[in-house]
């Protein structure tokens, strides 16, 4: 039954999607039936959970499908992928929901539920897939469905663009409509899939299965030729390419954050559980693959640790270098979605730290947790943020403040979930961020740890920044005038239930978590593919690395409402900005540390500039001078010297005249014999047939 379940949990959205195609023209029909298909997903994604559990092991079945490269069509449930699908399933109809109210009216709302449900299909597809191939086409399907979600506003109106129009920094334009966004996210992700493709196809080569499990149990087959030949490091690299691209890490980051310019139900998607969690699930499901191999192959230990420590210095690099872009972003998605890529940061961190210390669990669990809290406050704050755009009219931070006294909900969602992001007790974001900064502490990895401790209080500066000049700065001019017209009310109900349920969530977890954490955790690694040994977490924390971490963030929400919420705080602000280095420091950091001016600069005038140079000596001189200029001159020779010495003299001097001139001769001859006269016909008559009976006189009688 359980394979049933698990079966529909993923088909389930994909029949959404095809019934809002079909349901066009029926309007709020087609709208809760797309929304009905994500809830039944979650359902049958609790039933998968429950039967997982239950069964106290992994449960893996498979049909035939393409037999001549074996690839099957299958399922694998193993509490990682059961915990995730449910995650998954769970967030995504909750954000259907608020987007039932949040998306009433626009002109294309079947397109919209169309992609809205194939993505969710495709990432539960991509998460309980047994075999490569599956999961890739998942993978892709996530890809393809986001590429139409954020230019979901393709007619690019001003309003709808994410950046300040008009601004420039190097000379490149800072501001991306969504139909640019939108190509930049398939092409920044697609980038990193020609390394997945390129690692599924080694796998395949060297073991000669694309089944997941299959690749577990024959970890000697890759790993040993590929370890022996010192080529073990770069394989892992390349086949986690598409994690680190999916997930926004550094170097791929900049897709993550034009992504904004879509609908803010797609923001909370793609940046809460789904699509940007991919690359994390990647690593979930297959790092203990790599550590069972370094386990079981000596030569394969020093790669594989190189490989760890790479994924940690990244991702710890990563959560400091988007979290101080959040501290001077002006637009409130902006700012989440700095801070998404950055605690995808602290998960990369976690994870490529697991690697490195004895109990490769205790980091598996805390990688894993941190995405569980994550895709919940986050995705609360996402539906704040797009309530209060709702309410606004406006991106930007600076067009609000004073809206607590009439979002007073709100508020308090953001309030709750911005402290779980920050990781303040008891908030659930406590217990797995300061999880991640004690895995990073015992790896060794002193670069990776010091920026998780360093981005702890840039969180907490940035998220307290944010509630202050949402709701609790002096009212901005737009906010006035909406006052004064009546405009200025809570959200909806069909809005505000669901970010509230999941920003309480969020503290109701962390305070249940010192009694029933050890519970959860032992569930989530108790059957997952690659982890061997038999793991009970505690709950233990270093309070010398707690007294720190907790330095760091109460420094920050401090410095934040000193900054922010005083009048001296923010005339020191102003001055500092107007000051030559101030300014400069914060056009550094508003402009992302120049580097998607030095992308376009580089790699895209880069490959203009080449293209232009290929075009003038390759294509100008070789392929207009050599076939459109030197073949036809050649041919209209040889053309002419044909003629003249070939067509004249042999075939116009052989066959038309000596030729013609023989057999008008002998035309001619024959001519003659026609006289007409009876008599000479007789005559030659007879003549020839005497000489026929002489010849068969003399020679055949």
């Amino acid at each position: 039954m359980v394979m049933d379940y698990a079966f529909l949990t993923w088909l389930t959205p994909y029949l959404g999607a095809v019934l809002a195609l079909l349901l066009n023209r029926a309007g709020k029909i087609r709208d809760v039936i797309a929304v009905l298909a994500i809830f039944g997903s979650a359902i049958f994604s609790t039933f998968v959970l429950q039967e997982e559990m239950a069964a106290n092991q992994a449960i893996h079945i498979s049909y035939p499908w393409i037999s001549s490269l074996g690839v099957t069509f299958g399922v694998y449930v193993d509490s990682l992928s059961a915990f995730m699908a449910l995650i998954v399933a769970w967030l995504s109809f909750l954000i259907s929901v608020y987007s039932l109210k949040y998306m009433e009216g626009d002109s294309g709302l079947t397109r919209y539920w169309f992609f809205f449900d194939f993505f969710v299909g495709s990432m539960l597809l991509l998460v309980l897939a047994d075999n490569l191939v599956l999961m890739f086409l998942g993978w892709e399907g996530t890809g393809l469905a986001s590429y139409a979600l954020i230019g979901h506003w393709y007619t690019d109106e001003d309003e709808r663009c994410v950046g300040d129009i008009g601004r420039k920094a190097l000379g490149e334009p800072m501001w991306f409509p969504p139909s640019h966004a939108g190509l930049r996210a398939i092409v920044f992700t697609r980038l990193g899939d020609v390394g997945f493709i390129a690692g599924i196809g080694a796998l395949y080569y060297l073991t000669g299965t694309f089944s997941i499990p299959g690749i577990a149990q024959r970890v000697a087959q890759w790993a040993g030729p590929l370890a022996h030949a010192g080529l073990l490091f770069p394989f892992l690299l390349l086949f986690s390419l598409g994690a680190f691209a999916k997930s926004a890490q550094f170097p791929f980051h900049e897709w993550l954050v034009t992504a904004m310019t879509g609908p803010t139900s797609v923001s909370a998607l793609i940046h809460a559980a789904t699509m940007v969690k991919a690359g994390v699930y990647f690593l979930l499901r297959f790092s203990p693959i790599f550590v069972l191999a370094a386990q079981e192959i000596p030569a394969a230990g020093p790669q594989v640790h190189a490989f760890f420590s790479t994924v940690a210095i990244i991702g710890g690099f990563t959560a400091f270098f988007m979290a101080t872009q959040a501290l001077v972003a002006r637009e409130l998605k902006l700012i989440l979605a700095f801070s998404t890529a950055s605690q995808l940061g602290y998960m990369f961190l976690a994870l490529g730290s697991a690697g490195l210390i004895t109990e490769f669990p205790l980091g598996f669990l805390a990688g894993f947790s941190h995405l569980m809290s994550h895709a919940i406050f986050k995705a609360s704050l996402f539906l704040v943020a797009g309530a209060v755009l709702h309410v606004v009219h406006s991106r930007f931070v600076d067009d609000m403040g004073g809206l607590w006294k009439f979002m007073k909900w709100s508020f308090l969602a953001m309030s709750l979930a911005a402290l779980s992001l920050m990781g303040v007790p008891p908030f659930m974001g406590f217990w797995t961020k300061d999880t991640i900064i004690e895995v990073a502490h015992e790896s060794g990895v002193f670069l990776g740890y010091f920026f998780g401790v360093i981005t702890a209080m840039l969180t907490a500066f940035y998220s307290t920044r944010m509630v202050i000049r949402t709701f609790l700065y002096e009212k901005s001019e737009n906010v006035l005038h909406l006052e004064e017209e009546h405009h200025l009310h809570e959200a909806h109900p069909l809005m505000l239930l669901p970010y509230l349920t999941l920003a309480l969530l969020a503290l109701i977890v962390g305070l249940i978590w010192p009694f029933y954490g050890t519970s959860l955790l032992e569930a989530m690694v108790s059957n997952v593919l690659g982890i061997t040994e038999k793991f009970h977490p505690e709950l233990e924390f270093n309070l010398g690395m707690l007294a720190i971490s907790l330095t760091m963030v109460f420094a920050g929400i401090l410095i934040a409402i000193g900054l922010y919420y005083t009048s001296g705080g923010r005339k020191w602000i102003h001055s500092a900005i107007k000051n030559p280095s101030g300014k400069a420091l914060h056009d550094f950091l508003y402009d992302r540390w120049y580097i998607n001016s030095i992308y376009y600069i580089v790699i895209v005038k880069g490959f203009a500039w080449l293209s232009r140079v290929i075009f003038k000596y390759f294509d100008t001189l070789l392929i207009d001078g050599f076939y459109h200029r030197f073949i036809p001159w050649l041919t209209d020779r040889l053309s002419v010297l044909g003629f003249k010495y070939f067509e004249t003299d042999v075939i116009d001097e052989t066959y038309n005249n000596r030729i013609v001139r023989a057999f008008k001769a002998f035309g001619s001859a024959v001519r003659k014999i026609q006289t007409g006269l009876i008599n000479q016909y007789l005559l030659i008559f007879f003549l020839g047939l005497m000489l026929i009976l002489l010849y068969l006189l003399l020679w055949v009688g």
